[in-house]
């Protein structure tokens, strides 16, 4: 609601979370589109603006702009703003009746119906040299000449001429800008967005554990044997390499294989399990290499076309410098001892949790984020950030914004495997990416509904899905009983229903045994293990990975996230989508099976009036799976789809040239 009622009321300005608690999301170079209910008692004239400036990072000092609303009837009203750069804006509504133009327009009337309007145009002249005042104060001494002028006109008297000159658009125009705002309503909240750059939205994921850069699977690799996979992530279309945590690890508790209570001397442990003589959060594994190894990693990736995402986990093991520096961060059990990590049913005996809103809070929370800003300033940019719904969401907001203060490129993705609210909270407060529930959605209803409820409005105002059909905590059931043909299915659902989406490592060469019936790990799961990849091992799915990311790399409409609309398809096994930009320019169609084993057929209903294509219209389709051209006409389609060809993509093209379009056609 508006501060002052009984004047112009404001309400339900949207978009806005929480009653502008939280900053909705956009990325830079996209508007940002505001709405507002706005009236007044009577009739006069209203004028609304928008009223925004960017406020970080640039100072808070940096001016207000307005971009005038438009009412768009029934006291909607409504503007666009431009959101050019990477940054936080902030954003309000102000109206006020404009009492010239509303002279303007009763004027008019009773000039139609005959009627004296003498008296009339001596209010007028009386507004025009407030005006006048205005303008002077405003330093436009032509625009106060001008109104002056027009107030000597109207006080001579009705006739033709004064008529003429209070009807002129342009005095109306100029006048406007020159209205009495002490009259105005401000909205009672400053809103904010938060304009992301471009890889918030769109990046292809690939996970994998450097230290099995080493084919042998004794060797533990560094970030020297890492820079040769760097081309074959590179051919395969991903354009962000995450790694698991890079830190020395804790010899106290570590876990052995298949998650064994008791290592071996040969065990290299959990990444997970942070921290040992070596070092902790700021530190490298020294098998690894060195930070300066590092930081040419991370140079020669993006030299490849390829950002490295890092994984910030806050948790330590026993071993780590900050136990014995600073015990007052960690929580206690009642007998003295250190209180190791749980996430039921897991348990995480080589680890232990910090204290987070303990007496200590006012040193350890600057610490966590000094972690962050170290590994920016080795060139790091993205942060997959673990389990965070077991963290406090106070801090998150806290550091989040701390750090986007100073470096608004950083971009976090939350991997929280919680209840729905808990994962909203996380991406209002700032998180840009979330992980999903995609990795269990296994039949089209339900698909349907999930993903059109998170690229949907009010969701996708504050959370991006990334789609990942595997994780090293995670093998879905349905990978491990469907082979190749599900794991093709279930990557091109990932890649062409998101702009982001992720793999771990092994996926490609559909690694899909469990280490016992009825359990999502994975057998000689790599988080405590050296594996062995061979990317020329028979059996694997790179080149139809390949072909789906460089189909998002081609086709625009797959790089944005709030365009996913769902059509019908009259087989329950087969879903059917359209992603398009605004202006039309990218049109793709994709149909998908749910079967890994039998081949499935389907008629699409096409939705040719969102494509902008006319009932008895014919217009072509190229098949980018299969680079296989064709026309089609009216609202259906057949599709046929096969395990080894689960999905069909369609760019959508229309005939723009006919003989209509020559200047001799009748």
């Amino acid at each position: 609601m508006s501060e002052r009622i009984g004047s112009t009321v404001i309400e339900n300005v949207r978009p806005q979370l929480d009653a502008g608690r939280w900053a909705v999301k956009r990325v830079e170079g996209e508007s940002l589109v505001v709405q507002a209910d706005i009236f007044k008692e009577g009739h006069d004239v209203l004028v609304a603006v928008v009223r925004w400036r960017q406020s970080a990072p640039k100072p808070q000092a940096t001016q207000w702009a307005e971009v005038p609303m438009v009412a768009r009837g029934n006291d909607l009203w409504e503007a666009s703003l431009p959101l050019p750069s990477n940054g936080r804006y902030e954003y309000t509504v102000e109206a006020w009746p404009d009492f010239f133009a509303t002279w303007v327009s009763e004027l008019k009337r009773k000039v139609d119906a005959g009627r004296d309007v003498k008296s009339e145009l001596l209010e007028g002249a009386a507004m025009l040299r407030g005006h006048a005042e205005r303008a002077e104060k405003a330093g436009s001494p032509e625009h106060a000449q001008r109104f002056l002028e027009a107030a000597k006109l109207f006080d001579a008297g009705m006739n033709h001429r004064t008529i003429a000159a209070a009807m002129d658009p342009t005095l109306l125009q100029t006048a406007s800008a020159y209205a009495d705002r002490s009259v105005s309503t401000r909205y009672d909240r400053v809103l904010e967005v938060f304009v992301d750059r471009e890889k918030a939205r769109y990046g292809s994921w690939y996970e994998f554990f450097p230290r099995s850069a080493v084919r042998d699977g004794r060797t533990h690799g560094s970030f020297k044997d890492a820079e040769k996979w760097l081309p074959y992530v590179r051919d395969l279309g991903f354009d962000v390499i995450y790694l698991p945590p890079v830190h020395p690890i804790g010899l106290k508790a570590r876990k052995g294989k298949n998650n064994s209570l008791t290592a071996g001397p040969e065990d290299v442990g959990s990444p997970w399990a942070i921290g040992g003589p070596e070092g902790g959060h700021k530190a490298i594994h020294p098998q690894l290499g060195t930070l300066e190894d590092f930081a040419r990693f991370v140079k020669e990736a993006n030299a490849h076309g390829i950002e490295i995402a890092m994984d910030l986990a806050y948790q330590c093991s026993p071993d780590h410098p900050y136990v014995k520096e600073h015990p007052e961060w960690f929580l206690h059990r009642p007998d003295g001892t250190i209180k190791t990590a749980e996430n039921p049913p897991k348990r995480y005996e080589d680890i232990v949790n910090f204290d987070w809103l303990g007496p200590a809070r006012d040193t350890l929370w600057p610490e966590l984020k000094s972690v962050v800003m170290h590994w920016v300033n080795l060139g790091v940019r993205i942060f997959r950030v673990d389990n965070p719904h077991t963290k406090p969401l106070q801090f998150w907001a806290w550091m989040i914004r701390e750090v986007q203060t100073e470096r608004p490129d950083v971009v976090f993705l939350a991997e929280a495997f919680t209840r729905p609210k808990v994962m909203k909270a996380l991406a209002r407060l700032g998180f840009q990416q979330s992980y999903t529930y995609f990795t269990w959605r296994n039949f089209k209803q339900e698909m349907e509904e999930y993903l059109e409820e998170i690229t949907s409005p009010p969701v996708s105002d504050y959370m991006r899905g990334n789609l990942w059909p595997n994780t090293p905590d995670i093998l879905p059931e349905f990978l491990q009983r469907s082979g190749p043909p599900g794991f093709r299915l279930r990557a091109a659902m990932a890649a062409t229903l998101s702009s982001v989406w992720g793999m771990y490592c092994g996926y490609e060469f559909c690694d899909g045994t469990p280490v016992a019936p009825g359990k999502e790990e994975y057998l000689d799961s790599e988080k405590y293990q050296l594996k062995v990849w061979d990317p020329d091992q028979p059996g694997n799915i790179r080149d139809y990975i390949a072909r789906l990311n460089g189909i998002r790399q081609r086709h625009r409409a797959f790089q944005l996230y709030d365009n996913l609309r769902f059509f019908r398809s009259e087989n329950d096994q087969v879903m059917a989508y359209l992603k398009r930009t605004p202006d039309g320019t990218s049109q793709v169609l994709v149909a998908v099976s749910f079967d890994p084993y039998n081949a499935q057929e389907s008629v699409l209903h096409v939705p040719l009036e969102e494509l902008g294509i006319a009932p008895d219209e014919t217009f072509q389709v190229h098949e980018l799976m299969t680079d296989t051209r064709g026309l089609w006409q009216g609202p259906t389609a057949h599709v046929r789809l096969t395990p080894e060809q689960p999905a069909s993509i369609w760019a959508v093209y229309r005939f723009r040239r006919s003989e209509h379009a020559f200047d001799y056609y009748e």
